[in-house]
């Protein structure tokens, strides 16, 4: 995974509430074992027409709106359990997703696949719509090791909250086996002093 320290970005605001896993990555397109890809067909149904050509009115196709945070309504990535959800986010460039409630499968399969899940109070999601969609030039800094997540146009500060070792790990770029390839020399000691214990 790459490494997570600090942001500094403009935003793709989605205000949509609700967004499940099969809007994030339709289930037909799951086939595929490898993460690569998956960005292609993020929103699927919601960025093409049935004839494959971009729907001019979602937020994915404006032009104007670009960046590696994406800002999303209320319960975003409810629905199954899949990973590729996470995979077809990051595939297609986002390091951040915010939202004022995540799913906790989805949260953690972000977590587990670098992509960063900020939860935020409602009344602060809306201050990011509102710069966002004032100004789509403007810029947000997501500060892991601070853990604060800043409008830059205001200058309003909001804290989150995030799991101590998934803190650790994004901040190393560590999946689960990084963490413990990178502890081996304590496991291989810890594993010596028992000889003889039992």
């Amino acid at each position: 995974m790459q490494a997570f320290k600090k942001l500094t970005s403009t935003a793709v605001p989605l205000p949509i509430e609700d967004v499940d896993t099969d809007q994030i990555i339709p289930a037909r397109f799951l086939k595929a074992t490898t993460r690569e890809g998956f960005g292609d067909n993020l929103f699927r149904d919601w960025r093409y027409n049935a004839d494959g050509t971009p729907k001019a009115d979602f937020v994915l196709n404006n032009p104007v709106y670009q960046g590696d945070i994406l800002v999303a309504g209320r319960n975003f990535g409810c629905g199954s359990s899949r990973e590729h959800a996470a995979w077809a986010l990051t595939d297609y460039g986002f390091r951040v997703v915010v939202s004022s409630f995540f799913a906790d499968i989805f949260r953690g399969n972000s977590l587990n696949n670098g992509l960063l899940p900020v939860q935020v109070s409602e009344d602060f999601l809306h201050q990011i719509f509102t710069a966002a969609e004032k100004n789509p030039n403007a810029k947000f800094t997501v500060d892991l090791a601070a853990q604060t997540f800043t409008i830059e146009d205001t200058d309003a500060v909001f804290e989150f909250e995030i799991d101590s070792y998934k803190k650790m790990c994004m901040m190393n770029g560590y999946d689960d086996i990084d963490y413990l390839l990178s502890v081996k020399d304590e496991i291989e000691a810890f594993e010596q002093r028992q000889v003889g214990v039992f």
